[in-house]
């Protein structure tokens, strides 16, 4: 999908601090998608037992529930518009401030401040109005929008907006006063694999049965089903989490506590999660930006080009940096460099950084534990295709890799949770018996240089902090 910066109405930010989806725009290509899958294999709408949704998580939509169509673009996970806000709101009592309730940092992350930039530049009434992350705009528009469609989220979904009580799975009163959201804009929380309405159009009667955020999706698709099951999804962002079973465990290191997933009338069961800004989408800015690569697919072979990153290293910190850190006044840094630096040094810093992210997760992970982490990491997303950042990431870890037999495992995830609640399958014994396994990257880098390269990345890390001064 084409990202947009500030095409509708109230938003004339910069490009530095903006990330802007056009809703209606996701909606036409979902519809495309869902003709274009049913012709290329010869069936319509009757082949079909249930549909499911994996989405974005915390880009936000307000829409008119009159009009069906969206007030504003909506604001993207990533944006940092609302770095102020979270600074006045968490005041004197810090970022933590409402962690206890809803197991998140006050960030820019977070729907709750997202819908609140775009009520503020709204200059109309609040009565007509609905929000949703994407997946309440893509289901009420799929099950008839101002004809009938159904406002619903689900608790994964909920859980990333900073507004939903984790442990009453419920919308929380005191939450909405505080930041200024009227409770009558917000979508019914449901659980994630329940029938929330039949679908219309190319999707008339077929049962729309499932909504997960993406990477719970990962994690459902995965099969980590059982506590202490981890999995990392490598795509725009990097997404590690570990089931952590019916209880949510607070985190003290940095992580996020988060909904895995409410199957049915089943108990809701918790994760935490550790997210990093930019990952695959630092691929594209070497493409688009720096100009080092005229493609995507290069990355990799220019990257082989040296043996090493030869001490130069990259922080992404183009949006601050995420979980363990939650500096929003980061800003990226390339650190390391001598006139011997090449176009490959930098390609191999650029898919290091995304490895020695994912390390900090990881032991952050374990701190909050106080347990090592399971003997393999399992993963999936489009950047598992490069071979040469999965061998860094086991060696980094020091431990297995082991990828899912399909990079796009959020939708299988989705597909696994509609196909439950319309009793397609029988239950998580048949999701485990299906599982497989497929590529697999053992451990290889010795002691010394793994730990100089950690070491070098931390030095790299506190380089990148305190950048961006208030106020300026």
């Amino acid at each position: 999908m084409e990202v947009r910066w500030g095409r509708r109405r109230g938003f004339g930010r910069c490009a530095v601090h903006g990330s802007e989806h056009d809703a209606d725009e996701i909606l036409e290509r979902v519809r495309t998608c869902v003709r274009v899958a049913l012709r290329d294999v010869g069936a319509d709408a009757r082949a079909l037992a249930a549909v499911g949704i994996s989405n974005q998580r915390e880009t936000t939509v307000v829409w008119s529930r009159r009009t069906g169509r969206p007030i504003a673009n909506a604001i993207v996970w990533q944006d940092t518009r609302t770095a102020e806000a979270c600074a006045r709101l968490a005041g004197d009592l810090g970022p933590d401030r409402f962690r206890d309730r809803t197991g998140l940092p006050i960030s820019t992350y977070s729907s709750a401040l997202k819908l609140r930039a775009i009520l503020d530049a709204y200059d109309g009434g609040v009565e007509d109005l609905l929000f949703g992350t994407i997946d309440s705009w893509l289901i009420w528009h799929l099950t008839g929008a101002v004809n009938g469609g159904v406002h619903v989220t689900d608790v994964t979904n909920a859980s990333r907006t900073m507004l939903m009580n984790l442990d009453l799975l419920a919308w929380d009163p005191d939450l909405l006063a505080e930041i200024g959201v009227p409770p009558s804009i917000l979508p019914e929380i449901r659980s994630s694999a329940e029938v929330y309405g039949p679908g219309v159009g190319d999707l008339a009667g077929v049962p729309i049965a499932s909504d997960l955020g993406d990477q719970h999706a990962a994690l459902f698709g995965q099969t980590c089903f059982e506590p202490g099951q981890l999995k990392c999804t490598y795509g725009t962002g990097c997404f590690m989490l570990m089931h952590t079973g019916e209880r949510p465990v607070a985190s003290t290191h940095g992580l996020i506590t988060t909904v895995a997933a409410r199957i049915g009338g089943a108990p809701a069961t918790y994760a935490l999660e550790g997210s990093v800004a930019v990952a695959g989408s630092l691929i594209g800015w070497l493409r688009d930006n720096l100009g080092i690569i005229g493609d995507a697919a290069e990355v990799e072979k220019l990257a082989r080009s040296v043996p090493d990153a030869g001490d130069v290293v990259f922080v992404p910190a183009f949006s601050g940096l995420f979980a363990p850190h939650w500096r929003s006044d980061a800003r990226g840094v390339i650190a390391g460099l001598t006139a011997y630096a090449s176009r490959g040094n930098i390609a191999r810093a650029a898919l290091e950084s995304t490895a020695y992210q994912v390390y900090d997760l990881g032991e952050a992970m374990a701190a909050d534990l106080g347990t090592a982490l399971p003997g393999v990491l399992r993963v999936d997303g489009g950047m598992v295709r490069n071979e040469l950042l999965m061998q860094f990431q086991a060696d980094i870890l020091d431990r297995p890799v082991e990828a899912a037999p399909i990079a796009e495992i959020t939708a299988l995830g989705a597909a696994y949770a509609a196909g439950l609640a319309v009793g397609f399958w029988a239950g998580l014994d048949e999701l485990r018996a299906m599982d497989r396994a497929g590529r697999r990257w053992e451990p290889a880098l010795d002691r010394a240089t793994r730990e100089a390269g950690i070491a070098r990345w931390h030095r790299g890390v506190e380089r990148s902090l305190g950048w961006v001064v208030p106020g300026s």
